[in-house]
């Protein structure tokens, strides 16, 4: 299920930062009493009574400003807009209302989005008289918070997810592979869906950044059902000069969050970057299965062992996605597209593959005879028992007598072992390590 967007909007120096960092439960934004500090659209995630969603911080909106980093502000504030599903416009309520904030309630009357106005900076339990100016703006009853004192959250967060859309998502039968297509813009992405599905389905042009949304396909494949999710691409932030670019990287967020199986499309020619490692970590923490694809191989002049060095690179830069398998296509010609295509189902079924308690005891019982786990100052780590307790991607409990002798390193072993005896190739592997009974048993 993708999770709504909620954009935070106003103009500059009314507390958006401070409103996100106190939702997200972190400083992530950079506050300061300076207008304009806040000069790009920044994410994070949120949840309230147990309803989760994605924030978009933004710069501070000024319709009629002529500078240049106003004018951008304005425009990512404009895209995080028609982004959100809900859109939160902070007002300054010392202040009272201005110019500045008619011209954006007006603006933002003609989205058809939901809007819920917020009044903040109120620090005292007497509500103001300026507070009641806000009536005129036409966005219905003000909530009044104080972002910095985080008085008035609840009820602000409570009117947020009142706004949620009940249909965000399509529910495909549980059956249906769904796949992303990720990467940075001009890789090929919209090339290799063309390619599976044998029609001109998607725009495919030379310009990055064509493909604007996120695009649903379904298709089937011998026996298998499969849902194509089209991305746009991600580029890195000071590459991007277009609002639209930098709309489509939550578009490319929310496309993970709906994938089972993430195809990571990078570019042979140009070899892996800093950004596509940031595309695959969004993947690899989303706990999804993936395939890296180097597309254009084509175009690639060969000598001996050129795939093999390759790959080597690959596995070098992104090695904490040594599961996902690595293949060599060319989405023009259609070389390995096939073998593309049965890579997804072979991930797709390790991620939601399960193992039963009783083998992954005995598997476990064998790596520890196999190498015997650590040791600190005459107590020795234990294991007790194993189970699954989860799938998408799979996730483990061992029960253990002290959290703090369980090392890194063994940790990694363990997984080694359970890979090694079931596979899971594609799929991350999640543990969970908890005590029982006393420290040092």
């Amino acid at each position: 299920m993708a999770r709504p967007i909620v954009a935070i909007v106003g103009r500059p120096n009314v507390g958006k930062s401070t409103l996100f960092n106190k939702i997200a439960g972190k400083r992530i934004s950079i506050v300061e009493d300076l207008p304009g500090v806040t000069r790009d659209r920044i994410y994070a995630e949120g949840e309230w009574q147990n309803k989760y969603f994605t924030m978009i911080d933004t710069g501070g909106i000024e319709p009629k400003s002529n500078d240049v980093i106003m004018s951008q502000m304005r425009r990512q504030a404009e895209m995080a807009i028609e982004t959100g599903d809900v859109i939160l416009f902070l007002v300054d309520g010392l202040e009272g209302i201005t110019t500045t904030d008619r011209e954006v309630a007006e603006m933002l009357r003609k989205t058809k989005k939901e809007v819920v106005l917020v009044v903040n900076k109120i620090d005292t339990p007497k509500t103001p008289d300026t507070v009641y100016e806000f009536y005129e703006l036409g966005l219905g009853t003000p909530i009044v918070i104080s972002a910095g004192q985080a008085l008035g959250l609840g009820d602000l967060l409570d009117e947020v997810v009142k706004h949620f859309p009940e249909d965000k998502d399509v529910d495909y039968n549980e059956d249906v592979i769904k796949i992303a297509v990720i990467g940075k813009p001009n890789v090929g992405k919209s090339s290799l869906i063309n390619k599976i599905l044998g029609e001109e389905r998607v725009i495919v042009s030379d310009i990055a950044g064509t493909t604007r949304d996120a695009i649903d396909t379904y298709f089937t494949h011998g026996e298998d059902e499969y849902v194509l999710i089209d991305t746009a691409g991600m580029r890195k932030r000071k590459r991007i000069n277009e609002n639209i670019e930098r709309y489509s990287v939550v578009r490319t967020l929310t496309a993970i969050e709906r994938a089972d199986v993430c195809v990571i499309v990078i570019d042979a020619v140009e070899g892996i970057t800093e950004q596509d490692t940031k595309i695959a970590g969004y993947a690899h923490d989303n706990g999804k299965a993936a395939i890296i694809a180097i597309n254009k191989w084509d175009l690639i002049e060969k000598e001996t062992n050129t795939y093999l060095k390759f790959e080597e690179d690959i596995k070098r830069v992104l090695s904490f996605m040594n599961y996902a398998p690595i293949v060599f296509i060319s989405a023009e010609t259609g070389k390995r597209v096939e073998k593309l295509l049965e890579l997804v189902k072979v991930v797709s079924n390790n991620h939601s593959m399960r193992i039963s308690t009783g083998t992954l005891n005995d598997i476990i019982g064998e790596a520890v005879l196999m190498n015997q786990p650590p040791s600190d100052k005459g107590r020795r780590l234990r294991l007790y028992y194993s189970t699954q307790v989860g799938i998408k991607p799979p996730k483990f409990v061992i029960f253990i007598n002290d959290e703090e002798l369980m090392h890194f390193s063994y940790a990694r072993y363990l997984e080694n072992q359970i890979r090694q005896s079931f596979g899971f190739e594609g799929t991350p592997i999640q543990f969970e390590f908890r005590e029982k009974g006393e420290k040092g048993d």
